[in-house]
């Protein structure tokens, strides 16, 4: 089906309302034609694999960039006749084009959410101008006097008065002798001196005859002042006040910056220019004072990472659940040490130290004297500092590196800055404090802050842009982070949400956006908001392409473009567009619109699975957890909730994976995070699997088949053939990871990556074997007419009636189809893969290599990420299928399909960061509905259709 009419002429005026793609043939696209409507939001959406990616980034996005380069200089456009054009007749009507994709990059581990978002950039500039030092020990604010300073008290005199403007002798050549120190003067035109009271003639000086004179100048040296100039006060008169601002100025100069103005028959009143106070002097703001990105601003001695290796505080405090009385601190135990332990409860009472209470109760002061100590005792770092002294000691050097790792810097506390920097304040609060705050308290602290006229005018545009960008992080669900988060630990989606900010922040008008899946990790009640964003985004001025599978962001659509029908091979067709209302159409035989619109669904299970055995943790407090007691029904399917940032990956990745892991393997390393106790029937799991998004290589030489051991024989069947036998190739001479059948060029990459200097990397096809990775005369080899490189290009569906004869082959690769990968390619490289794609390739490598006498407890991180409802339903029969077969399945999901499936719930919240972290609920789908203060109740009762009983 096409939505345009390729016959027509296409007019100026059309080219203004609507983007024309004739012929788009890129992946497994049939010669598609379409019309993207103009400043309108467009969601693209159909099953996995049906050419969404194709038509949107492959197509629209390869387009706007190749043209983009266009503009750009001759070195960059040397590349572009090598750069690979969209296979597609013409698209005419393109705007700039903006890609928001969901890659997470973590190649900087100093970035963070404010860096990210470019709010930080801005809080450095308003801390830099109007920001106020204050003296750490009076509490004083910092001040240096500027010439103005001391012009507008010599004007405030009486007129007539006369003045001396005298500079003290600079401190830092002490050591030159005093006549040098004279005879510079004269040189330099100064033809007087202040010392001893009264003013003294430089000539004469060097010329007197008192042979104890210079003994006696000697130790006045310090008290010599150099006099710079003499006026009388003239209000009026502009060149007689310049002339004083010159002097002033000459004065501050010769004397690294003291400036004292004596009165004749009057006060002497001392001014300098040095940013000093209390004995200190401190660092005058700046924009890199506040930067942990460079080595003026950053912490010396992590050097702005935040962490360094020292005494990790875990493994010190491995349970924070007991007090100092019960023997909260590891190291201070058995005869040798527990002395310590000893001296600090005989004199806790000195100090009024709750001994106790458990530690995680204590105040960050009262943990920090623990650690620190104090005039009555030497805390926990007196003590290692004590085994370091002895390090010859062997038993020194053990119990040492029993309790080393990466810990927060002791130096800047984890804030990354200088001490300095600290010192600036706003409206009281330095920097890290602000950076510190969930994004919503930080909106309300900017609505509440007081600031002085002047201040005001200075910040007024500052203020604006960290506002604007606070709002729309708050309005995209990201509320609960805070500024100083690391940008390696956040989600793809909440990436991808991120990256949205800073692009709506930048105002940018009649450009196209295309965002792939920014739901990814929205709990259905946030989702509302990001339609917002994005129809605020679409009203500046843009065109909004949104490829999705979110029923309320599909809803929202102004324009629907369905891709498919199916996947792969049987994809790549326009199987519907038009206006969203459109779907209800009974003719339209998309399955999104029979999703949509009701005519089909994934049907709620017609009872839960009884449970009986359960995996429970006590006393969870990682991160934003409260305490929370969760069980965990083994051999069950089991979905753990919430709104973004109420603590899910806390619970299930940093306590549930890692306690299961210290338990099964002796050799994990990892500690988990800060709970209680693991109960329950442990031993009845064999290993603990976690299957994330990330990608499943590191190489890009790696795929799917090399990633569920299929590879190895398809290279042995290649080698087996007779023409590979008289050439004497062997099964390496068919890998791409080793030379020998390799291309020499690309070393089996296919590819050449061209470094752009500050543009992004470009990759070429390689030219010596044109992207078939391997020499020409390997090629010649075939197995059913087809070569290594053709086999590779085969999907998974085809691959399996390829190789029906070969059992070897085919249990490996049935199990990537059985998880809805049937239409990726066989050697397509893994970072193109999704991170849904990736999770499931994982999944199918578990699936094809299970033992019968496993239990495994499989933990999945957004399984249904780049899931269409129909994938959805693919996905659950596979999870399902492998509780059948007695392993037990842990999810960590926001969608409603898999939520209502499940056979437990647990629900955390009920809001996000310090709002969260409660257990909420936990038990039947039925019955979460029936909880009020759940979120994820009072969506889930449509889809459980009123059903409330099992």
């Amino acid at each position: 089906m096409s939505s345009v009419d390729t016959t027509r002429e296409i007019t100026k005026a059309d080219l203004r309302n609507t983007i024309f793609i004739k012929g788009a043939r890129s992946n497994n696209l049939k010669n598609i034609s379409l019309d993207i409507p103009k400043n309108k939001l467009v969601v693209v959406t159909g099953v996995s694999g049906s050419g969404k990616s194709s038509i949107t980034m492959d197509t629209l996005f390869a387009e706007g960039q190749r043209r983009y380069v266009e503009s750009l200089s001759s070195y960059a456009r040397q590349f572009l006749m090598r750069m690979k054009k969209p296979d597609v007749d013409y698209i005419k009507g393109i705007c700039p084009a903006i890609a928001i994709e969901q890659k997470v990059s973590t190649a900087n581990a100093r970035s963070t959410v404010g860096t990210l978002t470019e709010v930080y950039d801005y809080l450095r500039l308003l801390y830099a101008r109007i920001g106020r030092t204050v003296s750490p020990v009076s509490g004083m604010e910092v001040k240096k006097h500027e010439v103005s300073d001391v012009v507008d008290y010599i004007l405030q005199l009486p007129e007539g008065s006369k003045v001396q403007l005298l500079a003290p002798a600079p401190a830092k050549y002490r050591d030159r002798t005093l006549g040098a120190e004279l005879q510079l003067l004269l040189q330099k035109g100064y033809t007087r001196v202040f010392w001893d009271g009264e003013l003294q003639d430089i000539q004469e000086l060097m010329e007197s005859k008192d042979k104890n004179l210079p003994k006696k100048l000697e130790k006045l040296k310090e008290e010599l002042l150099i006099l710079v100039d003499r006026v009388v006060v003239k209000v009026d008169d502009e060149e007689n006040n310049k002339r004083i601002a010159d002097s002033v100025q000459t004065a501050f100069y010769e004397s690294e910056g003291d400036c004292q103005v004596m009165t004749i028959g009057g006060e002497t009143k001392n001014f300098n220019n040095r940013f000093e106070l209390d004995g200190m002097t401190f660092l005058e703001p700046s924009p890199q004072l506040f930067n942990f990105n460079n080595p003026y601003g950053a912490c010396p001695k992590c050097e702005g990472f935040s962490l360094v290796m020292g005494i990790d505080e875990n493994k010190v405090i491995p349970n924070p659940a007991l007090s100092v009385y019960e023997g909260v601190v590891a190291c201070w135990k058995g005869e040798r040490y527990g002395r310590w332990l000893d001296k600090f409860l005989n004199v806790a009472h000195k100090f009024d130290f709750p001994v106790h209470t458990p530690y995680q109760d204590l105040s960050r002061a009262e943990q920090r004297l623990l650690w620190r100590g104090n005039s009555f005792f030497n805390g926990i770092d007196a003590f290692f500092g004590e085994l370091q002294e002895k390090m010859y000691k062997i038993q020194n050097r053990v119990m040492l590196a029993r309790y080393r790792g990466r810990t927060r810097c002791p130096e800047c506390d984890g804030s990354r800055l200088r001490q300095e920097a600290s010192y600036v304040l706003v409206s009281g609060h330095p920097i890290t404090h602000l950076t510190d705050m969930p994004i919503k308290n930080l909106l309300t602290f900017f609505a509440e802050l007081e600031l002085s006229e002047n201040d005001q005018q200075i910040g007024r545009r500052l203020l604006l842009e960290v506002n604007n960008r606070l709002k729309f992080m708050f309005d995209l669900g990201l509320g609960y982070l805070t500024l100083s988060r690391l940008s390696n630990t956040l989600s793809g989606g909440e990436t991808q949400r991120i990256n949205l900010t800073r692009t709506l922040g930048s105002n940018l008008t009649a450009s196209m956006y295309l965002l792939d899946e920014p739901s990814i990790g929205l709990h259905p009640r946030d989702t509302g908001r990001l339609v917002t964003v994005l129809e605020r985004l679409r009203d500046l001025g843009n065109t909004v392409v949104v490829v999705e599978h979110e029923e309320d962001v599909i809803k929202s659509a102004d324009y629907l473009i369905d891709i498919g029908p199916a996947a792969g091979i049987h994809g790549g067709e326009v199987v519907f567009a038009g206006p969203y209302a459109d779907i209800y159409d009974e003719a339209t035989e998309s399955l999104t619109t029979k999703y949509m619109s009701g005519r089909m669904a994934i049907p709620v299970p017609e009872s839960r699975r009884p449970v009986s055995n359960y995996l429970r943790i006590r006393g969870a407090r990682q991160n934003n957890l409260k305490n929370v007691d969760a069980d965990i029904p083994l051999n069950a399917l089991t979905v753990v909730t919430g709104v973004s940032g109420s603590g899910k990956t806390s619970l299930v990745k940093d306590i549930i994976y890692r306690a299961l892991k210290k338990e099964l393997e002796e050799t994990y390393s990892k500690t988990p995070g800060v709970f209680k106790e693991l109960q329950g029937e442990v031993g009845m799991l064999t290993q603990v699997e976690l299957v994330n998004q990330k990608p499943i290589g590191k190489s890009s030489r790696s795929n799917p088949i090399t990633y569920v051991k299929a590879y190895d024989a398809i290279r042995k069947l290649m080698s087996d053939q007779q023409l590979s036998k008289i050439r004497g190739y062997k099964p390496g001479h068919f890998s791409f990871n080793v030379d020998g059948g390799r291309c020499d060029e690309c070393k089996g990459d296919g590819e050449i990556v061209v470094e752009m200097q500050f543009l992004a990397d470009i990759r070429l096809e390689c030219e010596a074997c044109g992207g078939k990775r391997f020499k020409s005369d390997l090629l010649d080899v075939t197995y059913n007419n087809k070569n290594i490189h053709q086999i590779l290009q085969m999907s998974i569906e085809e691959a399996l009636d390829f190789f029906k004869e070969h059992n070897d082959i085919l249990s490996k690769i049935q199990p990537l189809f059985d998880v809805g990968l049937g239409y990726v390619q066989l050697g397509q490289a893994s970072s193109t893969l999704s991170g849904g794609e990736a999770q499931r390739v994982k999944l199918a490598s578990f699936l094809s290599k299970e033992s019968a006498r496993d239990h495994v407890f499989f933990i999945f991180d957004e399984p249904t990420t780049g899931l269409h409802f129909h994938d959805i339903r693919k996905l659950l029969d596979a999870l399902n299928a492998l509780v059948e077969k007695g392993h037990t399945v842990l999810v960590v999901e926001h969608n409603l399909e898999v939520v209502k499936c499940a056979d437990w719930v647990v629900d955390l919240g009920p809001e996000g960061g310090v709002e969260g972290g409660h257990l909420v609920f936990q038990g039947r789908p039925e019955d979460l509905v029936n909880v009020k203060e759940s979120y994820t109740g009072q969506y889930l009762g449509e889809k459980l259709g009123g059903r409330v009983d099992g």
